[in-house]
């Protein structure tokens, strides 16, 4: 393949991926439910770390949501988005990103070339902070154990860090997500891609470019 042939896939690609995350004005298909517990051993784990969840009473907002958002996917997923906490949609429904900006992840993930199904989406915390606040530092060490155990349990070969906390949560850093998005990092020897989280796109169009360029370093990294 020549120079020019390389530029200008790389323009289609990016083109395509643009045009992807402009469409959210339409409907988007709806999200998987979780799956049913199958003969996998991933499946029987993530089952029984939902279930020592229960109907959790850690943490202050216990008091006001209406549904634990444990995460959903494939259990043996080889991709693992981590968000930051539930929205209204999600504490509604009680499956992380289901809102605007659950469809624009599933964009996302279409436009790398993948399904919702593929993938495993959790948040750092598993219930709606009252008016959509940030999570507060007990109420993310409430729910530690068990995104903990999720990950070790999927074990997928990236995980992308959706956002500030998602990102700091994972590499362990009070760094800024302006500072964290595009730079690789790892969490317990999985790599480690954080980069802004999907509402943040819907304010700021303008940063799709740098989602675009995180997004294809985490698809080389699964082709590798």
């Amino acid at each position: 393949m020549s120079e020019r042939d390389e530029v200008l896939g790389e323009l289609r690609e990016r083109a395509r991926f643009y045009a992807t995350l402009t469409t959210i004005g339409v409907p988007a298909p709806p999200p998987a439910a979780p799956p049913a517990a199958g003969p996998t051993v991933g499946g029987e784990e993530l089952k029984a770390v939902r279930e020592s969840l229960g109907d959790c009473q850690r943490c202050k907002l216990a008091h006001g949501r209406r549904n634990i958002v444990f995460g959903q996917g494939n259990p043996e997923a080889r991709l693992m988005f981590v968000g930051e906490a539930p929205g209204s949609e999600e504490d509604v429904q009680g499956l992380a990103f289901v809102g605007k900006a659950g469809q624009l992840l599933t964009r996302i993930i279409e436009a790398m070339g993948m399904s919702r199904d593929e993938v495993y989406i959790a948040n750092v915390i598993k219930c709606r902070p009252p008016e959509n606040r940030n999570p507060e530092p007990d109420e993310i060490m409430a729910c530690q154990p068990f995104l903990q155990k999720q990950i070790e349990t999927i074990h997928p070969r990236v995980i992308v860090g959706l956002g500030k906390f998602a990102g700091q949560w994972l590499l362990k850093t009070a760094e800024p997500i302006s500072r964290l998005r595009g730079r690789l990092g790892e969490y317990e020897g999985i790599r480690v891609m954080p980069t802004y989280h999907p509402a943040y796109l819907l304010r700021n169009p303008g940063a799709k470019k740098d989602v675009w360029e995180d997004m294809k370093v985490v698809r080389g990294l699964l082709g590798a």
